[in-house]
């Protein structure tokens, strides 16, 4: 059989949602290449992407349901494992009532066909779902607040750009095609500032690194705006689209510019100079990382960020603005995916197992999940095992036995993004893709959409589900024709070029929100526990997904040299929280701020990987996210043996 070429689109989450290329021989895909006609992807992909075929063939991937009998997870067949959730979930339900059984639908497919199972789970109850945000939710909030709403202009729009700041983001890893829009911006002649606590590889393009201590991004932005102020830099005409202005500069003239330099670790010439670039040089676009909002004042770092470039000027005009997130769902039919019915109640996604524990009345007696592998990826991950192994029924979608797959009582293998339909949309980008299977899955596993129209069949629910994957797809697309979209990427019809152009902005007076009030303080690290401990994406990992499969060496903790409680380069050590512990492996590394600890974001407790099993559940501020980030933690000498 000669190779073939299928045109098809990534739905892991990522912001990029690559258009690919994906080269079939044999009915086994060979090679994936990024499309070059896509007009973000650009030919190339991520590292992870580019090396998903390992995962894709990887012996350990599930060809088979798994039901826990005397203990341990055994192969059954699909009749038996669908019939033991039907059978259960009806029974559970008709005893206690939809409320005692929760759905839970990640992140880890963006592939809006995956909604179908919140329209079966409303069908069958409505049922228990998720609230909040483990990922974006304080800054999304934070948005919110401020304009009314949350999108991004067009990246394209950094044409017009005449500094670019990098507050908190790191695209090397994060969003790799956002790299030849910075490079092609200097060249322009637009000057580029990273603000991380971390140097980390994005610096080498930068002109300017500014490294605060964590959380000292709101003071930052804080002093900045004094400067502005100062040095009557505020734009004319801010008031004319800022609500709470007078109380904004009165929150920005508690201190003096070097006093806030001082909060936020920096020196105040590059305190300074940031004010400058921001409000002087010319339009100013501002990329906000989704990390530094994961703290208890993660939204109000946000929202000082945006009051920033509110008062300067650079919002709803080209080459300005303050980009957290695009609308990735914008341009679909969101309503076909649920019922009109409101659930029962919610759970608190960074606080599942609290949440899960407390539910009375009834209480969580069953756990659907999806897309997700939560014991890895939420905070106090031993928590999160315990309360979901406890549950009398826990059924797992997934590919492989992830950490939470190992907890539960039945576990359904099901399709990777190779081997199915589906679209997406991104949250980097404005376009649109479509996901065709490249080739069929494996002998033993099924798409998530068939997954759930058997559950329905048995659970009496066939005709909400009925329908092929290309219907669905036509009715997520409304006006948009499928085959339209299928002939290459298409631009979000409802995005906009510049976010609140002409400065006018979906909030309740028109105006932006500025944010007006300090927050408290958050709580300094006690004395035995003096680092800060940041779990922070790498190159081989897209969340808790490995590429090829995660190490099985012991973990690797960066600090700086001067905060490695004087063990060499190299050294095994324990690193403590409050909540746990984990061995590591020393590496000192400069590029490291003091009183840091830095490891791999998304690692296994199986292996002895996992960060969050050190990482208390707590919430941001507002828009009920996790403040991931604000572990202390210490490193200790193993004792000799």
């Amino acid at each position: 059989m000669p190779p073939s070429v299928v045109h098809t689109s990534c739905t892991r989450d990522c912001p990029d949602a690559c258009g690919i290329l994906a080269h079939v021989r044999d009915g086994r895909v060979t090679r994936l290449q990024g499309d070059p006609d896509h007009p973000i992807t650009r030919g190339f992909l991520c590292e992870r992407t580019s090396r998903f075929l390992a995962r894709q063939y990887s012996p350990e991937r599930l060809t088979s349901p798994l039901v826990r009998r005397d203990g341990e997870l055994r192969p059954a067949s699909w009749d038996q494992a669908l019939d033991l959730c039907a059978r259960e979930l009806l029974r559970i339900r008709d005893q206690s009532g939809p409320a005692a059984i929760l759905h839970y639908l990640g992140g880890g497919s963006l592939g809006i066909l995956e909604a179908l199972s919140n329209l079966l789970f409303d069908a069958f109850g409505p049922v228990t779902t998720t609230r909040g945000s483990v990922c974006d939710g304080a800054g999304q909030a934070a948005q919110r607040a401020d304009f009314g709403d949350c999108d991004a202009s067009d990246p394209q729009d950094l044409q017009h750009a005449r500094t670019i700041v990098l507050w908190g983001k790191n695209p090397s890893i994060s969003s790799p095609h956002l790299l030849p829009l910075l490079h092609h911006a200097r060249q322009r002649g637009a000057s580029i500032v990273l603000v991380d606590p971390i140097r980390h590889r994005t610096a080498s393009l930068c002109d300017e690194v500014i490294q605060p201590r964590p959380g000292g991004d709101l003071a930052l932005a804080l002093g900045a705006a004094r400067v502005a102020f100062d040095r009557g830099w505020a734009h004319p005409d801010a008031p004319s689209w800022c609500d709470y202005l007078p109380e904004y500069r009165a929150v920005a003239e508690r201190h003096t510019a070097s006093q806030w330099a001082e909060q936020a670790g920096v020196p105040h010439a590059q305190l300074f100079d940031l004010a400058s670039r921001i409000a002087q040089s010319g339009p100013t676009t501002i990329f906000v990382g989704w990390g530094m909002q994961r703290r208890s004042i993660g939204g109000a770092i946000v929202r000082a960020i945006d009051a920033l470039a509110a008062v300067t000027g650079n919002l709803g005009v080209p080459g300005a603005g303050v980009s957290f997130y695009f609308k990735r769902r914008a341009a679909f039919d969101s309503s076909i995916f649920r019922t009109t019915r409101p659930a029962p109640r919610s759970v608190r996604e960074p606080l599942l197992a609290r949440d899960i524990l407390a539910a009375a009345d009834p209480p969580i007696r069953a756990v659907w999940i999806s897309c997700a592998n939560p014991v890895a990826m939420l905070p106090d991950s031993r928590a999160t095992a315990a309360a979901l192994a406890s549950r009398e029924l826990l059924v797992v979608v997934d590919s492989f036995l992830t950490d939470t797959a190992k907890c539960a009582t039945v576990v359904l293998p099901s399709a990777t993004f190779l081997e199915q339909d589906d679209l997406v949309g991104a949250y980097g980008h404005p376009y649109l893709g479509v996901v065709r299977p490249a080739v069929p899955p494996p002998d033993g596993v099924r798409t998530d959409l068939s997954i759930a129209q058997a559950l329905a069949a048995r659970l009496g629910l066939s005709t909400w589900l009925e329908g092929a994957p290309r219907d669905w797809m036509q009715r997520a697309l409304g006006p948009i024709a499928l085959d339209r979209l299928e002939r290459g990427a298409l631009r979000n019809p409802v995005a906009p070029t510049v976010a609140f152009a002409g400065r006018a902005f979906p909030s309740a007076t028109g105006r932006v929100n500025l944010l007006h009030e300090l927050p408290p303080a958050a709580p300094s690290a006690p004395a035995d526990r003096p680092l800060l401990l940041m779990a922070l994406s790498v190159p081989a990992a897209q969340c808790s997904q490995w590429s090829p499969s995660e190490p099985h060496e012991q973990l690797v903790a960066r600090v700086h040299p001067r905060s490695c409680a004087g063990l060499p380069d190299g050294s095994p050590a324990m690193l403590r929280s409050a909540t746990g512990e984990l061995r590591v492996r020393v590496r000192h590394d400069e590029s490291v701020r003091e009183g840091v600890v830095v490891v791999p974001k998304g690692g296994s407790p199986a292996l002895g990987r996992g960060a969050n099993s050190l990482i208390a559940a707590r919430l941001t501020d507002i828009g009920e996210g996790a403040a991931l980030y604000e572990e202390p933690v210490r490193i200790e000498a193993l004792p000799s043996e």
